[in-house]
């Protein structure tokens, strides 16, 4: 159980020195002075909080079922010392040491795609939603916001990278691939495929189940109060130039960056129905339950029945074909981000490199800062499934790797090995997290090489004490966990953040420093994209959209906000951690 008691909240500038919390219930529920200290109290002791949630927060508004959006209250620091002690005087001595963002599960949607399936919303909520045809623009205007931020709000130290943990599209497209580079390192975009003068999807189908923006026609959306907005989707659709980071950024793949709507092996076979003609925008509701559940629990029966409702399913609309709808494989993943024209603020092939795009290894060490590495993995499993694991060739590259950067770690046994390494902390990244980690079907491409689950992973990071965080995605949710230990320098925190296709459609600030006190914190916040709070139907510009973006998100009927917001203690929190000893 976490260490602080119901939620700790900060009551004054000194008592956050010394990491003594005021118990409150959810802020959400608290009272509005109690709320108002802690967020003042965490204020004062930050360099800035504008720009993030520790100043301000979208929040719902109105009676109806549709909600808008308002600026609300940010959220104060939470201090966290489930793994160690929060020194009194710490913030005097406090020295920097990293600064970095995370963006995780983009998902930019190829909405006009074949092998989509949105008549599955009503099993998973991931099939279709009501913004997705925003996502290019929503993942543009948090690139923006990170462009206006200075640096970490509690070191002042600027970002030194920009870390994508996977999902960055959504179907493994390569159109959906250029999108995602192009709004990373910037360009022109224009976010619509097949005929580029119309959008042809379920959103002007016909079909009342979703939600048509530009009709009068009474859907089910409407009936829960979702507006009509003329020219929503030609707006949508149009070209725009994305201003790209200006900060050296990296990717890591996901499980939509490398099946077939996350879930299913995409062995070549479907490769023609991508880039075709025909769409599939229903089916009767008992087959589509019998295939929602078929791709929670067998993709091979799943493949099945998709093939056998492509012939004998519900209606079928004619659509423009295009060939950037293919598939891409890991190899063309790594080669992609190797194209002189995405390296923007570089760096070249932003973790990838030329071995990677002729082996398809998707797994990679990079620096961080000056005694900070970072060490990419690929959690995807290519057998199926939306969940991952890691092959042994991976886990024991590793070990390897974490071995020739340390000081000494912990045998198998718990005895001490002494390395020659002088040592530096290490930050892994995944897009699986530890719980989700347990898909341990064999690699087709591999099929004889074992696969490992979270435990395993988290049992290895626990022998080298200088892994002082697992940073992730995957869940949608904000989730933040300690993984003690014994020995408390082999401890080390899981911090794994919501995406920014569902709401809350945050981003993470994540600063390293050293307290001087034989204690590090990590501090984790919160960020919000570059989009007014506020919506105007009437409004079809840039910053309308992105703020639609988020507002749709909201109410997406499917959805479950509440869930994927996370607790307080999931927010801007500081973790604090046991110092390796060197």
């Amino acid at each position: 159980m976490p260490a602080y008691s119901r939620r700790q909240f900060i009551s004054g500038a000194s008592a956050a020195a010394a990491g003594i919390g005021l118990a409150l219930a959810d802020p959400r529920f608290a009272s509005a002075a109690a709320l108002d200290r802690a967020v003042a109290a965490s204020a004062a002791r930050a360099v800035r909080v504008d720009g993030t949630t520790l100043e301000q927060v979208a929040t719902p508004t109105g009676g109806g079922p549709y909600k808008r959006l308002r600026s609300g209250p940010g959220w104060p620091l939470v201090v966290r010392t489930d793994l160690a002690p929060a020194g009194a005087a710490r913030d005097g001595r406090r020295t920097a040491l990293a600064s970095f963002v995370q963006f995780t599960d983009l998902h930019l949607a190829d909405t006009e795609s074949p092998v989509r399936f949105e008549f599955l919303a009503p099993f998973n909520d991931s099939a279709h939603r009501p913004q997705e045809v925003l996502t290019v623009r929503g993942a543009s205007a948090l690139v923006e916001r990170v462009n206006a931020l200075a640096g970490g709000p509690w070191t002042g130290r600027p970002f030194s990278l920009v870390m994508a943990t996977g999902d960055n599209t959504d179907n493994h497209e390569l159109i959906e691939l250029d999108w995602y580079l192009s709004v990373m390192s910037g360009g022109r975009i224009t976010p619509n495929s097949g005929d580029p003068t119309r959008y042809e999807g379920v959103q002007n189908s016909g079909n009342t189940d979703f939600w048509h923006p530009e009709s009068s026609v009474r859907d089910a959306y409407k009936s829960r109060g979702f507006p009509e907005i003329p020219r929503f989707l030609s707006a949508a659709g149009a070209p725009f130039t994305a201003p790209g980071l200006r900060t050296p950024w990296y990717s890591t793949i996901g499980n939509h960056d490398d099946s077939i709507e996350g879930t299913l092996p995409d062995l070549g076979l479907v490769r023609s129905l991508y880039t075709g003609d025909r769409k599939l925008e229903g089916v009767d509701k008992a087959e589509a339950a019998k295939l929602a559940e078929a791709l929670r629990t067998d993709p091979a029966q799943a493949m099945q029945r998709l093939a056998h409702l492509l012939k004998n399913g519900g209606p079928v609309r004619r659509i423009t074909p295009d060939g950037r709808r293919a598939p891409f494989s890991p190899k063309e993943f790594a080669a992609a981000h190797l194209d002189p024209k995405y390296t923007g603020p570089g760096p070249v092939g932003h973790g990838f490199t030329a071995s990677a795009a002729r082996s398809g290894k998707l797994y990679y060490t990079f620096p961080i800062a000056d005694g900070v590495l970072g060490i990419s993995l690929d959690t995807t499993n290519p057998a199926g499934f939306a969940d991952g694991s890691l092959g042994t060739a991976q886990l024991s590259w590793l070990e390897s790797e974490l071995k020739s950067r340390s000081t000494h770690w912990y045998d198998a046994d718990g005895h001490v090995v002494k390395g020659s390494s002088s040592g530096e902390l290490v930050v892994v990244f995944s897009h699986h997290t530890s719980a989700s980690m347990g898909n341990l079907l064999p690699d087709p491409h591999h099929p004889f090489e074992k696969r490992h689950d979270g435990n395993a992973l988290v049992a290895l990071l626990q022998r080298f004490p200088n892994v002082v965080a697992w940073v992730n995605g995957h869940t949608h949710e904000n989730q933040i966990h300690a993984h003690g230990h014994t020995v408390p320098e082999r401890a080390f925190w899981e911090i794994n953040t919501a995406s920014h296709i569902d709401f809350p459609q945050h981003a993470r600030i994540i600063e390293i420093a050293d307290n001087g006190d034989g204690t590090l914190s990590l501090f984790t916040t919160l960020v919000e994209s570059s989009a007014p709070y506020a919506t105007d139907f009437g409004d079809t510009s840039e910053a309308g959209l992105a703020a639609l973006y988020r507002e749709l998100s909201y109410n997406d009927p499917y959805a479950t906000p509440g869930k994927k917001l996370g607790g307080p203690g999931d927010h801007n929190t500081e973790l604090l951690l046991t110092k390796p000893r060197g």
